[in-house]
């Protein structure tokens, strides 16, 4: 896949979760979608996809910012950094209690592109300045 067509494969990616429309982002993923959240072990599948953008929604307000979508030659291979801004709304499990801490952290995802579908996303973000945002009182 030409690297501009795979740049515009992850921007429109970005671009669906921006806007909160999980099956926009899900039509453009593999069926067996390797995700690697920047917070557990490796899921596989785009159902264990939908269920996870559906638990993040639910506990949390993201947007991304700021994206710089790089790919590498041939576009089997791409990369998005951003900022992440987000809310943390509702309490999730093993997490400290949400009050509607805001944070502001760098971040960033890696991508594997097989034809017109991602085959992978890897999730990068630093889970010690994450959690600490989560502790802080409002």
């Amino acid at each position: 896949m030409p690297e501009e067509k795979t740049r515009r494969l992850v921007q429109s990616y970005l671009d669906a979760l921006n806007a909160n429309d999980h099956d926009a982002a899900l039509a453009l993923v593999s069926e067996d979608v390797a995700h690697d959240p920047f917070d557990g072990e490796r899921e596989i599948g785009r159902e264990k996809l939908r269920w996870r953008l559906g638990l993040e929604a639910r506990h949390f307000d993201e947007r991304f910012a700021d994206i710089a979508v790089m790919s590498a030659s041939g576009g089997v291979r791409a990369a998005a950094e951003f900022t992440v801004r987000g809310t943390y709304r509702k309490s999730a499990d093993g997490l400290p209690e949400a009050n509607g801490q805001s944070y502001v952290l760098p971040g960033g995802m890696f991508f594997e592109v097989d034809g017109n579908e991602i085959t992978r996303i890897s999730e990068q973000r630093n889970p010690v300045q994450w959690r600490a945002a989560l502790s802080a009182d409002r």
